[in-house]
């Protein structure tokens, strides 16, 4: 008899009373709420993801455009990147030339990389400002002469070239509101060819 009441209970089409939906209800709610407060954590992490490497490409856009420049008599090269703030601190002294930069090959002026900012102004030759969508970054091109604390070796034609590219990254709503700006920094050294 009783194993026929189990059965009939296992069987029943009556379905789930009024009292277990109340309690699944409540055990499903308080996992999403768990849920919807990592959510903009998680959204803000691949936000600033996205700004690094966007950072990362910018950087290794214009060293490719420095490796590319013409660079053939010495100190045309000193003339590349360095504006009045040579400086990108730390450990990288102010760089500064006051001699005449060389022209380049058929006479036309040294390659110039000047510092990029939102402030800059695109049309200026060469342009002060990133295009868009990268107006928020900020690129920065420093060429040094290799002394041995910078590069190990003193020697007058091999070049230490750094890139420097600077954003703000996102805060959340309610988050703290650091505004602490971020930097990816490239260095490559390079000889006079």
């Amino acid at each position: 008899m009783a194993a026929t009441l189990d059965r009939l209970r296992l069987t029943d089409d009556r379905g789930m009373t009024v009292a277990e939906i109340l309690v699944a209800l409540v055990i499903i709610s308080i996992g999403l709420l768990g849920l919807a407060s990592i959510v903009p954590i998680s959204s803000y992490g691949i936000q600033e993801g996205n700004q690094i490497s966007t950072a990362a490409f910018l950087a290794e856009q214009r060293l490719e455009q420095v490796k590319t420049a013409v660079w053939t008599a010495n100190p045309a090269v000193d003339c590349l990147g360095v504006s009045s703030n040579a400086s990108l601190g730390g450990n990288f002294p102010p760089t500064t030339y006051t001699g005449t930069c060389h022209p380049t090959p058929g006479g036309a002026p040294s390659t110039s990389f000047p510092d990029e900012s939102p402030s800059g102004n695109q049309g200026a030759s060469p342009p002060t400002a990133l295009a868009n969508p990268y107006v928020q970054y900020t690129r920065q091109v420093r060429v040094q002469t290799c002394t041995v604390a910078l590069c190990g070796v003193a020697d007058t034609t091999i070049r230490l070239v750094t890139i420097q590219v600077t954003f703000t990254p996102l805060q959340g709503i309610g988050g703290v509101a650091l505004n602490a700006p971020q930097s990816i920094q490239l260095n490559m050294i390079m000889a006079q060819r």
